[in-house]
């Protein structure tokens, strides 16, 4: 588990409503909320600056976190947060879950791939293909790590890593496994093979071929047509 740590200053925050929430962010604060904890919900706001900074860092996504509000100190997880699309804004909201020692958490981590230059796989020319980039687990929040590593040193060109094969701290599981879900998380394809600069000359030439019969077609067609009626005229 990681030392970092993350303090989050916070203020309570009465008005309530779109347009309350429109006037905060305007004023640089960010509207948010704290629940959980056997405490009822709490309306909050936070320095827009001081949460994007945080929010520069990948542990904070996954991390207990300190929040600072009238004088005291609450344990929380990051829960819900809305961004806007390639601004580094929140454009809505942020939640926090408060924290209890004896409570089990399920929380995303993030996977760290670890040994990609090493992979044999890789030297011969074979692509890594990352099917996740994190996974959900269920922890208590003492064992809650900052990332799960995937070693991947070992893989040849064919091979793949499932989350059965991911080495986790104890204390830690795998939402999914619990769940019977043994999903992919990483493989390593073969390369792709170019095609020879002959083989696509020859593809083009059977492509135009194809295109032209049906014209040549049309044209028979057309002059079948036109002796019908060259004849219908002399019947008449």
């Amino acid at each position: 588990m990681s030392q970092e740590s993350f303090e989050i200053n916070a203020e309570p925050r009465a008005d309530m409503g779109k347009g309350a929430s429109r006037r905060l962010r305007r004023s640089g604060r960010v509207p948010g909320i704290v629940y959980g904890g056997k405490k009822e919900p709490v309306a909050i706001s936070l320095e827009q600056n001081e949460l994007r900074m945080h929010l520069d860092h990948e542990a904070f996504y996954s991390h207990i976190l300190t929040l600072k509000l009238e004088g005291k100190n609450e344990q929380v997880i990051l829960k819900d947060l809305q961004r806007h699309p390639y601004k580094q804004t929140v454009t809505s909201h942020v939640d926090f879950l408060r924290v209890l020692a004896d409570q089990k958490l399920h929380v995303n981590v993030p996977l760290h791939f670890l040994g990609e230059d090493e992979a044999p796989g890789v030297k011969t020319g074979g692509v890594i293909s990352r099917l996740m980039t994190e996974v959900e687990v269920e922890v208590l929040p003492k064992d809650l790590p900052e990332y799960i590593e995937v070693d991947i040193s070992a893989m040849e060109i064919g091979d793949s890593l499932h989350l059965s094969d991911l080495k986790v701290s104890e204390g830690v599981s795998l939402v999914a496994l619990a769940h019977e879900d043994d999903r992919g998380v990483v493989s390593l394809l073969a390369p792709r093979v170019e095609k020879a600069e002959d083989e696509e000359d020859v593809e083009a030439d059977e492509a135009a071929a194809a295109v032209e019969k049906p014209q040549a077609a049309d044209d028979s067609g057309d002059a079948d047509a036109g002796g019908d009626d060259e004849s219908g005229d002399e019947e008449s």
